[in-house]
């Protein structure tokens, strides 16, 4: 083995680029490829890794977010792509990636946060964080009200020069999808979603000029967000996405809306649990991260 060194910040490094890719396609079954290809990867999006030779053995990333919540802002550090190469485990390297990220950024930051699956939950707890519960919010179709005209949505692809221009507009100029707790700035992870997890569910829809991300599964409608340049009605825009089928309508965002027949409903269970240092938020409210803010 040759020495093992500590590299960040080598978007421009094709060879390292490549690595952190294919280990990224090893551990989590995602290509990052086209995301990077396309130009989307920012400053803000940030690798730290340890390299054996030109592979990338151990990493873990940040991502510098902007956190609203009911007209205030936090500086935040998202930590994500935490990875260890199968021949390199069990040497502490992810401890010590996390030491360095900790050490770097916890004092210019309002807090350090991170989305986790069930295999690691006794990880983090030992550099200071705690793990916090999201909500859930669902809606039943029965009490919105029903629109007399629903519009066509025109369904976005990805692939189309235009189309992509259209997304990367809306990602850069967007608004917070909620101003009870949303993101600011967030183009690089949003931009992930369109490319990587939800390229084929991706719809325009004109009357209301916002880009819509859902999926229409047995009798739910799953809402993953909403794009838009200036503030839109949630009932309008949910009522042009229901179909016939449709009977509930599950949001990955906390939704604005003076409806009060969305139930909201603390998470127990999930692969993708919560874990802050310091813990800023209140344990008990309903609250939820974005689903396309996670890194």
């Amino acid at each position: 083995m040759r020495e093992v060194r500590l590299i960040s910040d080598y978007k421009q490094n094709e060879v390292y680029k490549e690595s952190f890719n294919e280990l990224a396609k090893q551990t989590f079954g995602l290509d990052f490829k086209e995301w990077y290809d396309k130009g989307c990867w920012n400053d803000d999006y940030i690798c730290y890794s340890f390299v054996d030779g030109d592979t990338i053995i151990a990493n873990a990333s940040i991502n510098k977010m902007l956190l609203t919540s009911n007209g205030k802002e936090y500086k935040a550090i998202q930590v994500g792509t935490v990875m260890t190469h199968p021949d390199y485990r069990h040497q502490g390297l992810s401890a010590k990636l996390m030491n360095h990220i900790m050490e770097k950024y916890e004092k210019e930051y309002d807090f350090i946060y991170l989305f986790a699956n069930e295999t690691v939950l006794d990880f983090y707890p030992k550099f200071g964080f705690e793990k916090v519960h999201e909500s859930s919010f669902t809606l039943a179709v029965s009490d919105l009200k029903k629109q007399v005209v629903k519009p066509a949505l025109r369904k976005l692809d990805v692939d189309n020069p235009v189309d992509f221009e259209l997304m990367k507009e809306f990602a850069v100029e967007r608004i917070p999808v909620s101003s009870t707790f949303g993101v600011k700035n967030n183009e690089n992870l949003l931009m992930v979603y369109l490319i990587v997890v939800f390229r084929d569910a991706i719809y325009y829809d004109h009357d209301e000029d916002a880009i819509l991300l859902f999926e229409q599964k047995e009798n739910t409608l799953h809402v993953y967000d909403i794009v838009s340049k200036r503030k839109v009605n949630l009932e309008t825009v949910v009522s042009h996405m229901i179909s016939e089928k449709t009977e509930f309508v599950h949001f990955y965002f906390v939704p604005d809306s003076d409806n009060e027949n969305i139930q909201s409903t603390l998470i127990t269970e999930t692969d993708d649990v919560l874990f802050v240092r310091p813990l800023f938020l209140d344990e008990g409210k309903h609250f939820r991260f974005p689903l396309t803010s996670h890194s």
